[in-house]
């Protein structure tokens, strides 16, 4: 079988190999052909180390494809069934789950820790439980979630983190407000997302801040208001809100400079949304003075800030009614044989999503 192997943390390129096995089939367990799967700034954060992921290991988490076989006990899932992958399934049963926050289970993340495939030279793990960078995965029952058939892999893939994360933090964790002022700083895929979100929830003014041009273009197309630079948004805050502040600011890049800057952006009163996933030891400072006296909500966003199955849902009915364009967020597609082209096109802002196809 073939799949994309990082070896060592730290190494910027991926190696596709064909002596690579899926393991761990069993009660409980569902084995998928994928199909399609989008590359993520998140994939790009576990290569280098950014974010917390054992190696070897397979990157990919927002995939989709069809059930091949289901293992004792399974039950709504059957071979042959069209699925995206969820990379955080909701267990159902613990304090988080119970209380209603299913993004926040740590059932899934207890998958990353087990090693889902193998080579001849040993274990390989797969990103966050799942790695959908190969042509076979298995995984627990929960992650595979059934989709319509008019939903084409691609975008079903989407569906499976950025898109949910985008629309989700805009929607369930910021709940913006009709007719307020908006500025999401990081204009990928994620970011993207959020500004259609934004323009959903009725915001008057969108801007989206981008030090890529190819971006900045992509998010008025979206539903961007303005689009800036980074240099910029200084000027347009002045411009647009008097000086005061945007009401909501998304920080969809995952680092402490720029949530500083997101920070200062937002108006005394407003929202500071945190969507992007940083590093453990990146700390973002604040004082206790401005903390107390500008009384901004910071509110990070984990997957969206709600329960993922109805965020599912919720994505392809506003995608069927024309509400959310998700087909032109694929702007490149390769195959798993030039994955590394993927990643060249993710690190210099060329892409807004690359779908691969396998």
């Amino acid at each position: 079988m073939r799949a994309a192997v990082l070896h060592e943390i730290g190494q910027d390129k991926l190696e596709v190999l064909d002596d690579v096995e899926a393991v761990g089939f069993g009660p409980g367990r569902v084995r998928i052909r994928v199909r399609a799967t989008g590359l993520c700034h998140s994939d790009v954060s576990a290569m280098s180390g950014v974010l917390p992921q054992p190696a070897p290991f397979i990157p990919g988490h927002e995939g989709a494809g069809e059930i091949l076989d289901v293992g004792d006990g399974v039950t709504g899932l059957t071979p042959g069934q069209r699925v995206l992958l969820c990379w955080l399934p909701a267990c159902g049963s613990c304090a988080a789950c119970r209380r209603g926050q299913t993004q926040l289970c740590l059932a899934g993340f207890m998958n990353a820790g087990t090693p889902n495939f193998k080579r001849p030279g040993g274990d390989v793990f797969g990103f966050a439980g799942t790695g959908t960078f190969t042509e076979e995965v298995v995984v627990d029952a929960g992650c595979a979630v059934p989709i319509p058939d008019d939903v084409p892999f691609d975008i079903a893939a989407l569906i499976g983190c950025g898109v949910t994360t985008g629309l989700g933090a805009a929607i369930n964790t910021a709940k913006v407000e009709a007719g307020s002022s908006v500025a999401v700083i990081g204009c990928g895929g994620v970011g993207i997302s959020a500004i259609q979100g934004a323009r959903l929830q009725g915001a008057a003014q969108i801007v989206a801040v981008d030090p890529v041009e190819s971006r900045r273009d992509a998010a008025l197309r979206f539903g961007a208001t303005e689009a800036v630079a980074p240099e910029a948004l200084a000027d347009a805050k002045q411009r647009i809100t008097a000086g005061e502040g945007f009401d909501y600011v998304f920080e969809v890049v995952g680092k402490s400079a720029t949530a500083r800057t997101a920070y200062e952006t937002t108006r005394r009163g407003g929202t500071l949304c945190v969507v992007g996933a940083g590093a453990m030891d990146d700390n973002l400072q604040l004082n206790m003075f401005e903390l107390f006296f500008d009384e901004k909500r910071i509110l990070p966003s984990m997957y969206g800030g709600g329960d993922v199955l109805r965020s599912y849902e919720r994505a392809i009915a506003l995608w069927r009614a024309g509400r959310i364009d998700l087909e032109s967020l694929i702007t490149h597609r390769v195959p798993l044989a030039n994955i590394n082209e993927a990643l060249e096109q993710m690190r210099t802002g060329a892409s807004l999503r690359t779908c691969i196809e396998i």
